[in-house]
């Protein structure tokens, strides 16, 4: 994560790293206490940088240019993306089963309510329309009783009243919102890309499913030429022993982590209209 004001880039490992992004070398490091650093989110408006973590269930606060530690926000869950609505509120996708949607006062620092998913779980994106007041929540797990059944869960910014449900082609890491097209869009990590048009806040569809790349399940628009990006790995077979692939594309295994990738095969996919 980068401050282009500051020029410092933020690591979310352990201790938090910042590092100056002209010359690459380490300017310090962050003490995270026992917080195990995982999702990041750099506020522009704010200068601050929040790393969230899955042990503590919270997001550490530190400030852009010193790197100094404001403090600790309790989420209430386990927290993944995060989005924010340009003023002082901002949205936390929680992964927990069934998942929920934190919402937090930046002002405040602390956490003013919570959107439950109670169809929903292993929900990792999280995208908004900030006009229109729409979150978009990207989640493997949907339905009563929830199975694995990959799916966007609109709802509402103000309130968290669910809007509808739509179908994923598979479950992601993340997901973004491009408000010159109004369009939504969900890498799976099965190599697909699930695109939903905002008709209106009110209506919604599944536009376009496309294919990409095995295990690409993470995501980042570029706000100038619309395009998207995600990345992956080739990965070698797996041992007999070990599982085929889970819904992420990685080629979980019993107790073995993740199938070895193939050296050098490294590859961001760029995707345009």
């Amino acid at each position: 994560m980068v401050d282009p004001k500051s020029g410092h880039g933020f690591t979310s490992s352990k201790p938090i790293s910042i590092f100056d992004t002209e010359t690459m070398k380490l300017i310090k490091t962050i003490d995270a206490g026992k917080a195990e650093p995982d999702g990041i989110y750099f506020d522009p408006f704010g200068e601050r940088v929040y790393v969230f973590s899955h042990p503590t269930k919270d997001a550490t606060v530190s400030d852009a240019k010193a790197g100094n530690v404001l403090g600790a926000i309790d989420l209430g869950g386990t927290p993944e993306e995060a989005v924010r609505d340009g003023k002082s509120m901002l949205y936390g996708m929680m992964q927990d089963v069934p998942g929920s949607v934190t919402v937090v006062d930046l002002k405040a620092m602390k956490a003013v309510a919570h959107y439950p998913l109670p169809e929903a779980g292993r929900c990792n994106g999280l995208a908004l329309d900030v006009r229109n007041h729409v979150l978009f929540a990207a989640c493997a797990m949907s339905g009563n009783p929830l199975a694995q059944k990959p799916a966007l869960i609109v709802l509402s910014a103000k309130d968290g009243k669910i809007l509808t449900t739509l179908p994923l082609a598979g479950s992601s890491d993340g997901a973004v919102f491009d408000p010159s097209t109004m369009e939504a869009f969900s890498t799976g990590g099965n190599g697909t890309l699930t695109v939903v048009k905002e008709n209106s806040p009110t209506d919604f569809e599944v536009e376009q499913n496309l294919d990409t790349m095995n295990g690409a399940r993470t995501i980042a628009l570029d706000s100038k030429t619309n395009h998207i990006f995600t990345m992956s790995q080739e990965r070698q077979p797996a041992p007999a022993a070990q599982a085929p692939e889970g819904p992420d594309g990685r080629g979980r295994g019993r107790g073995r982590g993740f199938a070895p990738p193939v050296p050098g095969s490294f590859t961001i996919v760029e995707i345009g209209k």
